[in-house]
């Protein structure tokens, strides 16, 4: 028996695709092939070149701006604007648990489903989907070319940019060695990921964490069955991460702990500003499993490589700062 997918919600009863509907989807969100796809232009993508271009499967459809969320761009020139008919300013957007788990970050913007803020060039970081990656921090482990889903052969190069669909995509897709549909058609794996990328939580924030999958196994990087890091995996080097000087206890919280990248790193970007969190490496804490240390503000200060912050059950200080000499001795 197959088990069933994550995908997009096709249009209900109340709201179905109209020939004159709005470009950008307000209250009446839903999704049909005519939406992402013009049946009149689409052909067949035999390669796939970096992003952010939109690929010739969606030729002539309709998109909206990233720069202020409403204007109409016709016909869209990057995939991701065609994505912010619905994932941007649009209002009645939802979250549903079928979906997924869904963090929720110490710092967030007044609409935390809308990602075009999270993606802004303007941010200390985020993933590049609407500017190129930064050369002011660069990633060590980032790989040259992203892994296909056996997790072990090369497939595309990097680029400078990435698309929607690098990371929400079917887990079976023909672009990274599948056999079934590229695009985020539908997948095992929950919020449409391409690859399995499993979440810690708490019941109580700042207490125990439930591990979902406790002590992983990340010499298997990649690939569907490779581990709960498998999308992180795709493009970054795990080995070089758990080995990291730059943080010296990764190896520790995730392989020791079970602690999964989500609890203290966003996935798209910072999304808003803050004094206390600065968003460099992604770090944003997720609330839903780590608290306040007392009456102190959730904290992450880079240049002392340090938080202030309450998680599994133990109170991290500024005055635990992570060096040479205190490696192991976190708690």
């Amino acid at each position: 028996m197959v088990a069933p997918k994550y995908g997009h919600a096709l249009s209900v009863a109340n709201s179905p695709h109209r020939p004159d509907e709005s470009v950008l989807l307000n209250q009446t969100i839903h999704v049909t092939c005519v939406d992402c796809h013009n049946p009149h232009a689409s052909t067949r993508v035999a390669s796939f070149p970096a992003g952010p271009r939109i690929r010739p499967s969606q030729a002539l459809v309709m998109g909206i701006s990233a720069t202020d969320g409403a204007t109409v761009v016709d016909p869209a020139v990057n995939q991701y604007e065609n994505c912010l008919r619905c994932h941007g300013t649009s209002t009645g957007k939802k979250t549903s648990v079928n979906f997924g788990y869904l963090p929720v970050r110490a710092v967030s913007a007044t609409d935390r489903l809308n990602v075009i803020p999270e993606f802004d060039s303007t941010l200390r970081s985020s993933h590049p989907v609407f500017h190129d990656r930064s050369s002011i921090l660069p990633q060590p482990s980032l790989r040259l070319n992203m892994l296909n889903l056996d997790g072990r052969t090369s497939g595309r190069s990097m680029g400078m940019q990435i698309l929607c669909t690098d990371c929400h995509n079917s887990d079976d897709n023909r672009e990274f060695g599948g056999t079934g549909p590229n695009g985020p058609h539908g997948s095992a794996f929950t919020h449409i990921l391409e690859r399995r990328y499993e979440f810690s939580q708490a019941p109580v924030p700042g207490k125990l964490v439930t591990n979902l999958f406790p002590n992983p196994n990340l010499s298997a990087q990649g690939g569907a069955n490779g581990g709960p890091y498998a999308l992180c995996a795709k493009c970054h080097d795990l080995t070089k991460i758990m080995n990291s000087p730059s943080f010296s206890q990764h190896a520790r919280h995730v392989v020791q702990d079970g602690f999964s990248c989500s609890v203290c790193h966003t996935s798209h970007g910072l999304g808003a500003q803050s004094g206390t969190v600065s968003g460099e490496r992604l770090v944003n804490f997720d609330i839903r499993v780590v608290a306040p240390n007392g009456a102190t503000p959730i904290s992450y200060n880079r240049a002392t490589n340090s938080c202030n912050l309450t998680c599994h059950d133990h109170p991290h200080g500024r005055q635990e700062v992570v060096s040479p000499g205190r490696v192991g001795r976190i708690r």
